[in-house]
């Protein structure tokens, strides 16, 4: 079995579909294992958490969500497209 294969398997488990079945407003989507999309949004998730939310401290639950819409407002003053360099050849430890 291939390393994908073996990926996706973990979701195929007897225990994981009583699971599912059982929890029927889940469902699973599944996407590209390289899927550059999501790769890019984590990144800039990862940016947020370690240049905003990190040593943050808000006091109410709209106080953090002005903030994060005033950190992103900031962020795409100077934006650049993220560079995709995966050129498909599997990654090496």
């Amino acid at each position: 079995m291939g390393t994908e294969n073996t990926l996706l398997a973990v979701h195929k488990t007897p225990e994981a579909k009583a699971w599912f079945a059982h929890h029927a407003r889940f469902q699973m989507h599944h996407t590209p294992t390289q899927a550059s999309w999501l790769s890019q949004v984590g990144l800039f998730f990862s940016i947020l958490a370690r240049q905003f939310l990190k040593d943050g401290i808000f006091s109410s639950k709209q106080e953090l969500i002005d903030g994060i819409l005033a950190y992103i407002a900031r962020y795409n003053e100077t934006s650049k497209p993220f560079r995709w360099t995966y050129d498909a050849d599997p990654l090496r430890a």
